[in-house]
């Protein structure tokens, strides 16, 4: 069989930009890092063998002193004021996208205090925590359109999107609060909407399903807290039904392939969250299966 791997997957440039810091950082002594740097198991892994701790909010609560590393995801500005009062040096590695988002909304929230914030993004997601927080907690999150019955119309209306959401789901969503505006009667307050959605993410939305329908079988590899992972994954099935999701090369078996490997085209591919060096071992792992079963 020929294995395959999607050159456009892997980290995002955030993600490469917060662990390329990390592992400049690493070399200057004891760093700490609040939260799972990427949303990924292994890599996680591979940077705490090299030093790299992962702390909680309640740790960073109780540190004092020491250098601690900003994910690429962001963070309120409650994080700040923490390490600020315990004397902790941030090393600041957020994705200059998400960095952006986050003055916009914070300068639409100052300029518009009688304004509701809306954010299409999910809830409790670490970007989207450090989004609200930009509103001193007083953006709505929605996740659905089911969720766009929250909104009170009677106020002008801002509307953002978390930076990894699909380009077609936020359009839904704009389109479904133009439609309940169109119901209400009277003159209605301002609505505006910003799209806030990263292309560098967005854009392999299309050459991911290109490359899945050129597969008879498709490997998607993320982790399992990653939100990018399941948007794509799901991507990546309706251009391919014969696509399987799998965490680590470890689960890959014989048995989630057909009998005859002959001429099978096999496709490797991942999440922004991905590394790739994670998805070559995936690739390493089928040759192998490939070889054992020609024996």
């Amino acid at each position: 069989m020929t294995v395959s791997v999607d050159q456009h997957s892997g980290f995002c440039f955030g993600v490469t930009g917060a662990i390329r810091t990390a592992e400049a950082q690493l070399r200057q002594g004891q760093l700490f890092c609040l939260g799972d740097i990427v949303h990924n198991g292994q890599e996680v892994e591979r940077l705490e063998l090299m030093g790299l701790q992962t702390i909680d909010y309640d740790a960073l609560r109780s540190l004092r002193g020491g250098r601690v590393l900003l994910r690429a995801h962001g963070e309120p500005p409650s994080t700040y004021h923490i390490a600020e009062a315990n004397e902790i040096e941030i090393i600041d590695a957020t994705c200059p996208v998400v960095k952006r988002l986050q003055q916009r909304i914070r300068q639409t929230y100052e300029a518009h205090p009688d304004a509701q914030i809306v954010i299409f993004g999910k809830v409790g997601h670490a970007e989207v925590i450090g989004l609200k927080g930009q509103t001193h907690d007083t953006a709505l999150v929605i996740e659905t359109e089911n969720d766009l019955e929250q909104i009170d119309f009677s106020r002008p209306v801002f509307l953002f999107s978390q930076t990894t959401k699909s380009v077609e789901a936020f359009r839904a969503i704009i389109a479904g609060i133009e439609q309940r505006r169109s119901r209400l009667a009277g003159p209605l307050p301002v609505f505006e909407w910003h799209d806030t959605i990263c292309r560098n993410v967005a854009g392999r939305v299309d050459r991911l399903k290109e490359f899945a329908r050129q597969q008879d079988i498709v490997f998607f590899v993320g982790g399992e807290k990653s939100s990018n992972a399941k948007v794509l994954f799901a991507h990546c099935c309706e251009a391919n039904p014969g696509t399987l999701f799998i965490t680590s090369p470890d689960e890959v078996s014989r048995n989630m392939l057909p009998k005859d490997l002959t001429d099978l085209k096999v496709g490797v591919c991942g999440a922004t969250s991905t590394p790739l060096w994670l998805l070559e071992q995936v690739k390493q792992t089928l040759e192998e299966i490939d070889t054992s079963s020609n024996r």
